[in-house]
């Protein structure tokens, strides 16, 4: 049994485990397996106990190795302050005294190994694991596994059969893949044979694909999957960069030397870091992949004007990878020569732009011209609907649109249809993810103030009439010969994965952005861990959160360690060496709603020079049984009580909103907000409430079901046993294959 074949089936709530005789006595080693796993907060389904028992005790440590290693019981959990969950009475005056004592080097107190001197009646020494003063630790306790969650983590069976069928899902998916279903196609890519009856449709799937044939030589096969040199270009830099979108590099180094300032001038290395990261973005090419990218482009599919004309967006890239690729010296060989026309007709620019033509028409306000080549061009067409709305009006738009909605891809009329009651609505902010950027909050478009409410409000019920109609054709088209259909009530709450690509991995059975998780106790922990594996440094990454009330908000972070409902650990500056280091924050409910809070947002953001540092996990806890604190170490973790976690993997981020607490609602909703800035007093409120009201207007996995049923004349029943068709939680789980149902 491999170890990353079973990271990739935890992620899905499963263990894959080969066919064998499966029902014997449970053994030992079996029934010692599932004791641990208990107290990390998991649980066998009896088909899985019986399958697992048939394993080799090798094969066994294998499933406990990965468990531990993904609920990260065997990293250091110690906070700062020993018992935090009393205050510890420091004070503004302490750190100014100690740092006037260490100023003028008195020798009047306490020396500590990291050398600074703590004066006497300042902190109380004996309540900390570290210096109170630099936040270096020093002492490190044991991680006891207590089993305090209130709520276990089910774990399914999974045979071979069921992991291929799952590695075709991801393949197949109709939307772009996030950060955790990426690293397990990776996984899955070099473990499992392709398939021979799959069509791969989604772009960033596709590089996956083709790096790993060019990894094992095979160059030659990946033509078939490269349709334009937009494709090309995509390959080139995502190999490069790690980017599976076109981030350009002024982006990538401007982001790089924001992330280096700081708000000290004397510790503002921005300038070191933008030469660095511009020398880091030079290409550097081989002769076989120079020779290999030009047999790609002379072989494209594609016209030589068509090709100039997907060159042309990104033409100062374009120039940088021929010069790097040496494509001017192939196309001079024999058997080049449309490589030769191609780089003759971009260079001298003896092409027409598409985008160009509808740019020129719709300010000369030509409608016929404008939709006309619109009509060619369905995708960009349902792209742009809103905005032509407002600008030619919605009858002949929307006149215009439903003589091609049948050709627009399904996800895109999802989105139109979601997305409309925002765009529509003059008071309402918009919140955007730039690519290789933060998420920006984007003011009404100015041409909404053209028109009344009550217009505004008949062109939001058009879109989704006519979106949602052509949805159902569809799937009325489909012939099913089932009658009834059962759509578990918690679907309803699941939002559909489009347009949302995380960016941060889920090692637990994972979750979509937007997705409630019910309140089960009166205290929501939150933890971070960070420094596994990296030498001793100072490396300052602060967990945080943001307190919003009617007219006023609060934080608790490192310069507030205790607020009203909410209590922080204490604040690490320097990690351990090797074994990590980590903060916690407790949230009392309870008291915060009696204050009126409205609701809380999580953050973790590196206050140290750069991004946040990778393979960094934030999460909650929550149990409805009381969560100890340590009295002797602090330690305050316990996966069984773990809800939700990610891991931030993606290089550029410098803070981070990972969460969101509906006091009011008593929710917890996960979602994923960079943000720029050292400490959480730069996150936008406004950009977290624009994120929200987004999330809320998402078409949910229910809804969609409730409209196939529809359209297939279905009953939904109560009963799944009397279903002929089953759409549970546990199929939800797997969101490429909810995303089949996307009919195109």
């Amino acid at each position: 049994m491999k170890n990353e074949i079973v990271k990739v089936s935890l992620r899905q709530g499963a263990i894959v485990v080969p066919a064998k005789n499966t029902f014997t006595k449970i053994n030992e080693t079996t029934s010692s397996l599932v004791a641990q796993a208990s107290k990390m907060g998991f649980v066998f389904s009896e088909e899985l106990l019986h399958a697992v028992n048939a394993l080799t005790p090798k094969d066994k440590l294998t499933i406990l190795k990965y468990l531990k290693e993904i609920t990260g019981v065997e990293k250091n959990w110690t906070p700062l302050v020993k018992g935090w969950g009393k205050p510890t009475g420091e004070t503004r005056l302490d750190h100014i005294v100690t740092w006037f004592t260490n100023l003028v080097k008195s020798n009047k107190g306490t020396e500590l190994a990291c050398g600074h001197v703590i004066p006497e009646n300042t902190f109380p020494l004996e309540r900390y694991n570290g210096c109170p003063f630099c936040g270096t630790p020093f002492e490190f306790g044991e991680l006891e596994l207590e089993g305090q969650g209130s709520k276990m983590k089910v774990l399914e069976l999974w045979t071979e059969d069921d992991l291929k069928a799952f590695y075709k899902d991801l393949l197949q998916s109709k939307t772009a893949l996030d950060a955790t279903q990426i690293d397990s196609l990776k996984v899955l890519i070099t473990e499992l044979e392709f398939p021979k009856d799959v069509e791969v449709t989604i772009k960033e799937t596709q590089m996956v694909i083709i790096q790993n044939l060019v990894e094992l030589g095979r160059s030659s096969e990946v033509q078939e999957l490269l349709k334009s040199p937009t494709d090309v270009l995509r390959y080139l830099w995502y190999e490069h960069t790690g980017f599976l979108q076109l981030v350009e590099p002024k982006v990538i180094i401007k982001r790089i030397t924001k992330n280096n300032q700081h708000l000290h001038p004397v510790l503002d290395t921005s300038e070191a870091a933008k030469i660095k990261s511009v020398e880091d973005l030079k290409l550097k090419y081989t002769r076989q992949e120079c020779k290999m990218v030009a047999e790609w482009l002379n072989n494209l599919p594609l016209s030589v004007a068509k090709s100039c004309e997907q060159m042309h967006p990104k033409r100062g890239m374009w120039v940088r990878m021929i010069r790097a690729l040496r494509l001017a010296e192939y196309s001079k060989r024999k058997g080049f020569e449309k490589l030769a026309q191609l780089l003759d007709v971009f260079y001298n620019q003896k092409y027409d732009v598409w985008a160009g033509h509808v740019s020129y028409y719709k300010l000369k306000y030509d409608e016929e011209s404008t939709f006309e080549l619109l009509k060619e061009r369905p995708g960009l067409f349902a792209r742009s609907l809103f905005s032509n709305m407002l600008w030619f009006g919605d009858e002949v738009t929307l006149k215009h649109f439903s003589e091609v909605s049948h050709k627009i891809p399904a996800r895109l009329l999802y989105t139109l249809t979601m997305y409309a009651p925002l765009y529509f609505d003059k008071s309402q902010n918009r919140m955007v993810k730039t690519l290789g950027g933060v998420s920006k909050r984007i003011l009404p478009n100015k041409y909404l103030s053209l028109y009344r409410d009550e217009a505004l409000h008949m062109m939001q019920i058009k879109v989704e009439e006519l979106c949602l109609e052509t949805l159902k054709k569809r799937f009325a088209t489909v012939t099913n010969k089932n009658k009834t259909i059962y759509i578990d009530s918690g679907l309803y709450n699941i939002p559909l994965s489009i347009g949302d690509r995380s960016e941060t991995v889920q090692d637990l059975p994972s979750a979509l952005m937007g997705t409630k998780f019910e309140l089960e106790g009166d205290t929501v922990r939150l933890f971070m861990q960070w420094g596994k594996g990296l030498k001793a440094q100072h490396l300052d990454m602060d967990l945080s959160c943001r307190v919003a009330y009617k007219n006023t908000t609060e934080f608790c972070s490192y310069a507030s360690l205790r607020i009203t409902g909410c209590k922080h650990s204490g604040d690490i500056q320097q990690i351990p060496h090797m074994v990590g280091t980590a903060e916690y924050i407790d949230i009392n409910v309870d008291e915060l709603a009696k204050k009126g809070a409205s609701y809380v947002s999580f953050t973790c953001n590196a206050y140290s020079n750069g991004s946040i540092s990778p393979n960094l996990v934030v999460g909650w806890m929550n149990s409805k049984y009381p969560m100890r604190i340590s009295e002797t170490t602090g330690v305050a973790y316990d996966s069984s009580c773990v809800q939700h976690q990610v891991r931030v993997t993606q290089g550029n981020t410098k803070g981070l909103v990972f969460g969101v607490l509906d006091v009011q609602n008593r929710t917890l909703i996960w979602l994923e907000l960079p943000f720029d800035g050292q400490v959480v007093q730069n996150l936008d409120l406004k950009g977290v409430e624009a994120l929200l009201k987004k999330l809320d207007s998402k078409f949910t996995i229910g809804r969609l079901l409730a409209l196939k049923a529809d359209a297939q004349n279905l009953v939904i029943v109560e009963d799944k046993e009397k279903a002929d068709e089953v759409y549970d939680m546990q199929w939800a789980r797997n969101t490429a294959q909810v995303t089949q149902l996307m009919l195109d």
